[in-house]
C-alpha cells in the first residue's frame, strides 16, 4: 500500500484531498459526489457535455436540483471529458481548481443497457472505460479506488450469494457479465499498482424513500409506468371513443372508479425485488469509505426483500386500477395470455429475473459500519410506493424533471 490507514484517515480529516467521481452527472454518481460535498470533502466530477448542454451547465442543473448552497458548491469542480477516451484525464483535469493530484476515485460512469444487440456499447464503457480510468489511478497516484458495481455479478446462481469475487459464471445479460470482469479488472489493477480498493455493491436502487425523488426512472418505475400507459390509452377509450378498443381486451370501468384491466402477472411462491432506496445506499456507501480502510467487496441491498404481490397490490390502489393480479406459470399453461398480457409481458421482459429473485446477499463485510450507525433498509411499503411513483407522475416520468 502507498500510505498507511492512520495517514489516509488524517488526509480525509483534512479534508485537504480531491476526490474524482466519475459519471458525476448519473443516478448513483451525483448523488455520491453530493454526499461527499456536504462532508466536507473536494470533489471533482467527470462529466461529458450533452447535445443540448455543456458540462458545467449539466452540473449546475443537477446543483440546482440537490438544492446545493454556494458555500458547498465551491468545493466542486467540473472536468470534462468522457472515460472511452484513454487521453481523457490530462484533458479534462487540466485547469480545475482542485488543490494538487486526486487522491481517491469514485468510479460510477457505467452502461446498465441489458439488450444483446447493445453489447459492443456496454463492453466500451463497463470494460474499456473502467480500464481507463484505472490507468489514469496507476499514474495519478491515487490511493484508493472505490468501485461502484452492482450485486447482480452473482448472475444465475441461486441462494447465498457472498461478498467475494466473482471469477465467472453464468449471467443473465451483458450488464451483468460486464460488471462481473469490470471488478475483476479492477481488483487485479489494484492489487497489481498498490491501490486499495473497495467494491460497492448495490442491488436495484429506486428513488428517496423520504421525499419520493428521483433522476431515474427505469427498473422498478418501468413496469409501473407501462401499466399506468396503458390505463390512460384505455381511459381516453372509454371517455372520448365510447370504450370500443377497451371492451374488446375485457376493459370497463368500474362503479368504484377503478378501471378494470385483466391483466395477469407471472409471480413465484418465493422470491421478490431487493429494493433499495437512494437515501440508504448513500448512507451505507459514505459509512463504508468511512470505515472499509483496507478494501473489500461490500453488498449494499435490503434484506428483506418486496414481494411481486405487494408491488400489485400498491400500484392498483394508488392508480385505481382492478382485474391486475399475480399467479404462477401454470395458469398461463391452462389459459394462454391474452391480447393485453401479451402487450404488457413485453414490457417485463428485460426485468423479469429480478422480480423473482430467490437469491440472497451476504452483508458480513457491511455488517459492522451498517450496525455502527443503525443504518437499516427501510421497507418498500405503500407509503414509500406512493411518494415515489407521485413523483414520477408530476414530473411526466422525467420529462419535467428540470425546469
Amino acid at each position: 500500500m502507498r500510505i498507511g490507514s492512520g495517514t489516509l484517515v488524517e488526509r480525509r480529516a483534512a479534508r485537504g484531498q480531491r476526490i474524482l467521481v466519475t459519471g458525476g452527472t448519473g443516478f448513483l454518481g451525483s448523488h455520491i459526489a453530493v454526499a461527499l460535498l456536504r462532508a466536507g470533502h473536494r470533489v471533482t466530477v467527470l462529466v461529458r457535455s450533452s447535445k443540448k448542454l455543456p458540462a458545467q451547465d449539466r452540473v449546475a442543473r443537477l446543483a440546482d436540483w440537490f438544492g446545493l448552497d454556494e458555500g458547498v458548491r465551491r468545493s466542486l469542480d467540473v472536468a470534462e471529458g468522457d472515460v472511452l477516451d484513454p487521453g481523457w484525464a490530462e484533458a479534462a483535469l487540466e485547469g480545475t481548481a482542485g488543490p494538487g493530484p486526486v487522491d481517491e476515485i469514485v468510479h460510477c460512469a457505467s452502461n446498465t443497457a441489458f439488450a444483446e444487440r447493445k453489447r459492443a456499447e456496454v463492453e466500451a464503457v463497463n470494460i474499456g472505460g473502467l480500464r481507463n480510468v484505472l490507468d489514469f489511478a496507476a499514474r495519478s497516484g491515487c490511493v484508493f479506488f472505490h468501485h461502484v458495481s452492482t450485486a447482480f455479478v452473482a448472475g444465475k446462481r441461486t441462494g447465498l450469494c457472498r461478498e467475494e469475487w466473482v471469477e465467472s459464471g453464468k449471467f443473465t445479460n451483458v450488464y451483468e457479465e460486464t460488471k462481473a470482469g469490470g471488478e475483476i479488472l479492477a481488483r487485479d489493477v489494484c492489487r497489481r499498482e498498490g491501490i486499495r480498493l473497495n467494491v460497492y455493491r448495490p442491488s436495484i436502487v429506486y428513488g428517496d424513500s423520504r421525499t419520493g425523488r428521483t433522476l431515474r426512472f427505469n427498473a422498478l418505475y418501468f413496469p409501473v409506468k407501462a401499466a399506468v400507459f396503458l390505463r390512460d390509452i384505455y381511459l381516453a377509450d372509454i371517455r372520448e371513443r365510447d370504450g370500443r378498443k377497451a371492451s374488446e381486451l375485457g376493459i370497463r370501468m368500474k362503479e368504484n372508479g377503478y378501471l378494470f384491466m385483466p391483466i395477469r402477472i407471472e409471480a413465484g411462491r418465493e422470491g421478490g425485488i431487493n429494493l433499495v432506496p437512494i437515501d440508504h445506499c448513500v448512507d451505507v456507501f459514505m459509512a463504508i469509505l468511512e470505515d472499509g480502510l483496507e478494501g473489500g467487496v461490500y453488498h449494499i441491498v435490503n434484506s428483506r426483500p418486496t414481494r411481486i404481490e405487494d408491488l400489485v397490490d400498491h400500484a392498483k390502489r394508488l392508480f385505481r386500477l382492478d382485474g391486475v393480479e399475480t399467479c404462477g406459470l401454470e395458469a398461463f399453461v391452462a389459459q394462454p395470455r391474452n391480447a393485453l398480457e401479451t402487450l404488457y409481458d413485453a414490457y417485463l421482459d428485460a426485468y423479469r429475473p429480478y422480480m423473482q429473485d430467490l437469491r440472497t446477499f451476504e452483508i458480513k463485510n457491511a455488517a459492522p459500519a451498517l450496525e455502527k450507525r443503525g443504518l437499516v433498509c427501510p421497507e418498500f411499503d405503500y407509503a414509500i410506493f406512493a411518494r415515489c411513483m407521485n413523483y414520477a407522475v408530476e414530473t411526466g416520468w422525467g420529462a419535467r424533471l428540470f425546469p
